[in-house]
């Protein structure tokens, strides 16, 4: 049986690929950053326990805790949990932008670290980052999202480079828009970084983005899909014998690849700034 561990499995691609690899065969960590959700898990079946990537001391417990679990085979990790902070740049503070780093980028890092010095010992491996369209690209009001993402995918580039000839795979997925509850989450950090009353952009705020993020209903995105487009990926990353660098998800995404490589830089500015 082959071990993953995967963060972020309270709701959205966490759950539906900590569901579906089980049902698959695998032995699943599905960790979570509340005890209550990790409950909830261990109440379907799903082995859980606590990972908050914004406390180094819990990611170090939880790993320790797999490798313990499993006698040091982990098979893979899937790097999955982050969160949205809207926003425009000039009012994201620095306290606010090291904290969604924590969480996005440093948390990540240091699970992939604790993996990487088992799965060289065991000869095998992979590991497995979520990225995001916002990867590569770039949208108006989430700079800060946007600035972890694109830290994430050199960071992930880089490693790949560096363990070429081992047996350890790295692999980046790049979900475009995805039906989860990253939105609703948002709300809390927005509302606890973000000085709405003294920004320049408050009417903005106001008329466009709040009415947006506190919808009750959130209207669809265009070219979303449900979770389960980033499992399918997600499978063929961990079981296929030569998985691919990286992995496109929803049209949007490979759409925006080729405004990246192809469009100029005003004209891509021009096209996405109509977009939020």
């Amino acid at each position: 049986m082959k071990t993953i561990l995967i963060t972020g499995c309270s709701s959205g691609i966490g759950l539906d690929a900590a569901r579906t690899l089980h049902r698959r065969g695998w032995r699943v960590f599905a960790t979570c950053r509340q005890e209550e959700d990790c409950a909830a898990l261990r109440d379907e079946g799903l082995e859980s326990f606590r990972l908050d990537y914004a406390d180094p001391a819990s990611v170090d417990a939880a790993m320790t805790e797999a490798l313990s679990r499993c006698d040091g085979a982990l098979e893979a990790v899937f790097n999955n949990g982050a969160y949205g902070l809207p926003g425009a740049v000039e009012d994201v503070s620095r306290e606010a932008l090291a904290a969604i780093f924590e969480a996005n980028l440093f948390g990540p890092h240091q699970v992939a670290r604790r993996a990487l010095s088992v799965m060289r010992r065991n000869e095998r491996g992979r590991i497995v980052n979520c990225s995001s369209v916002l990867g590569f690209a770039y949208l108006r009001f989430r700079g800060a999202y946007t600035a972890t993402k694109h830290a994430m995918e050199g960071l992930t580039d880089t490693l790949r480079l560096e363990l070429r000839g081992t047996p350890v795979e790295v692999v980046l997925i790049e979900p475009g828009p995805i039906r989860t509850s990253i939105r609703e989450k948002a709300r809390a950090y927005y509302e606890q970084w973000i000085d709405k009353q003294g920004s320049a952009w408050r009417e903005h705020y106001e008329t466009v983005l709040e009415p947006r993020l506190y919808a009750p209903d959130p209207p669809k995105e265009r070219g979303e899909l449900g979770p389960e487009a980033v499992t399918a990926k997600l499978i063929h990353a961990l079981e296929s014998p030569r998985p691919r660098a990286r992995y496109y998800v929803t049209r949007l995404t490979y759409g925006a690849r080729l405004v990246r490589t192809l469009v100029p830089a005003g004209m891509r500015d021009r096209m996405w700034e109509k977009y939020f």
